[in-house]
């Protein structure tokens, strides 16, 4: 016999009727007692931004996730001491080298010195540094053997010992041997300007080419301050010394240096061969733009003065946008499109800046090749920096040495919106043919297209055809490649006259209907 009792669904349903009563009161209870919930509301405010958009939903552009990714928390393994325990530190922030900024002021103003050391400290700062203290000295050439002299470098090596320095930057290329001799003396690391760039572009190279063209700046700077240390770097190890290594390795053999010199001369010649190749795909993608005769358009000018900015502005790139210097140096092609259909495209090219090393010049020869063949250079100069014109000779000097220096040049002014307006004057007065714009917040951007559609190469065939009906593809290569004055559909076809390009004016030719001169 069972004990179970009798189980009637009604009697059960007619039980929990009143549980929702009852949770309704012991809430409004908690309430009373002053109790907090410790769960989300219903509205996660922490998880939505001021757009009230889902950061997770949201389709971030390519520029904004390298930039998320370049300061990103990184987990370091292998830094537990017994005084502190670093596990998450943000990138490029870790154990920051502490640094002295060194120059050498042998001519023009004192101005000009001091915003020399001041964008040696921007290098510094965006290679991930943390400058103590800057001092330059008034010279006629620096010294040839320790670059500041004898008796500043005992002063400098003070400097160091009492703010617990462990870098000194100098503002110059320093000869291998003004480098060992400061080293040296001083105990501790020296880098020169050219060092310091280098190290910045292998930081920022994403693609492989980029990563290519630094590695062999580096490798060039790097095979002529070779140094030794100690025996193990001139230890002779050839003949039976050479423990048995057989042929190749009798006679009188070479010193570890040589190896090394020999070893980064071959890596030399591979990355030649790489860029070669690279080379090649680039060179066939520019014939196809020549061939189709799309005209280009360069954006080059100083690091830092908002070329990526702009080029987002115009085209909607979405490519990498951060206030340091040669936060980009990959270049990015974009197409876009005049205000009558005509396609034309827009490259970002790396900044360049004072003294730019001519080891990064020659290795980026192959990129800067689209400044060079480029038909129209918007040259971007940083309207708010201390010294606007010197930016100016700077970017034009390297112009003239890659030879675009009779490319047709417009010169945009940008961040206009934090500029001094004097200085807008001075420059507007100083570059006739130049534009004022903000690619912060858009001022001047519709200017700024209306100038270059006006100096972007017009075809130079006239042509008045009658196009059939059926070759509506041509009539849509005419609005994307070419000039249309006016346009009349008519029962036979379409008359269209205007001007476009001798290829597709010899496509044009059987519908002709009379050819003007052009």
């Amino acid at each position: 016999m069972s004990n179970a009792r009798d189980f009637s669904l009604d009697a059960e349903l007619a039980e929990t009727a009143t549980w929702e009563d009852d949770s309704t009161e012991t809430a409004d209870a908690l309430e009373d007692d002053g109790f907090e919930s410790g769960y989300a509301d219903d509205e996660p405010h922490d998880l939505v931004d001021a757009s009230g958009d889902d950061p997770e939903e949201a389709d971030p552009t390519v520029g904004a996730m390298e930039l998320a990714e370049r300061y990103q928390l990184r987990r370091v393994a292998g830094l537990r001491t017994e005084l502190e325990d670093i596990t998450e530190v943000e990138y490029r922030q870790l154990r920051l080298e502490r640094v002295v900024l060194v120059g050498v002021w042998t001519s023009g103003s004192v101005t000009d010195a001091e915003n020399s050391m001041a964008e040696l400290a921007l290098l510094a700062e965006t290679a991930g540094s943390e400058v103590l203290e800057a001092i330059y000295q008034r010279r006629t050439s620096p010294d040839p053997a320790t670059y500041i002299g004898r008796g500043k470098v005992e002063a400098l090596k003070e400097i160091v010992g009492v703010t617990g320095a462990d870098t000194v930057i100098c503002d110059g290329e320093l000869a291998p041997s003004q480098l060992r001799n400061l080293e040296d003396r001083l105990k501790v690391k020296v880098v020169d300007r050219t060092a310091l760039i280098l190290d910045i572009f292998a930081q920022h190279a994403k693609s492989r080419e980029g990563q290519a063209q630094v590695e062999l700046a580096q490798l060039q700077y790097m095979k002529q301050r070779l140094r030794g240390w100690g025996g193990n770097l001139s230890r002779q190890a050839g003949g039976r010394v050479a423990g048995g290594a057989g042929i190749g390795g009798r006679g009188p053999g070479e010193t570890k240096i040589e190896t090394d010199r020999r070893r980064i001369n071959t890596k030399i010649a591979k990355l030649h061969r790489d860029l070669k190749q690279m080379k090649v795909t680039r060179d066939a993608k520019r014939a196809e733009r020549r061939r189709r005769e799309v005209p280009s358009v360069a954006i080059a000018g100083y690091t830092n003065a908002g070329k990526s900015s702009l080029l987002n502005r115009l085209t909607s790139a979405g490519v990498l946008v951060e206030d340091a210097l040669f936060a980009t140096l990959d270049p990015t092609v974009r197409k876009t499109t005049t205000a009558d259909g005509r396609v034309y495209t827009m490259s970002d090219t790396v900044g360049f800046v004072r003294h730019l090393p001519h080891q990064l010049v020659e290795a980026f020869r192959s990129t800067l090749e689209e400044v060079a063949d480029a038909d129209l250079i918007l040259h971007v100069v940083d309207g708010s920096h201390p010294d606007p014109e010197g930016q100016l000779t700077a970017v034009r000097e390297v112009l003239a040495e890659i030879e675009a220096g009779d490319v047709k040049e417009l010169v945009v002014i940008n961040k206009a919106d934090a500029a001094d307006p004097l200085v807008l004057a001075r420059l507007t007065a100083r570059e006739p043919h130049c534009v004022v714009v903000s690619a912060r917040t858009g001022q001047g951007i519709e200017d700024a297209l209306r100038v270059i559609e006006s100096e972007l190469p017009r075809p130079a065939v006239t042509f008045r055809v009658l196009l059939p009906y059926e070759r509506g593809d041509l009539l849509n290569k005419l609005h994307q490649g070419g000039e249309i004055d006016s346009l009349e559909h008519t029962a036979e076809g379409t008359v269209v006259a205007g001007r476009a390009s001798e290829q597709l004016a010899g496509e044009l030719a059987p519908y002709a209907l009379d050819v003007a001169p052009a």
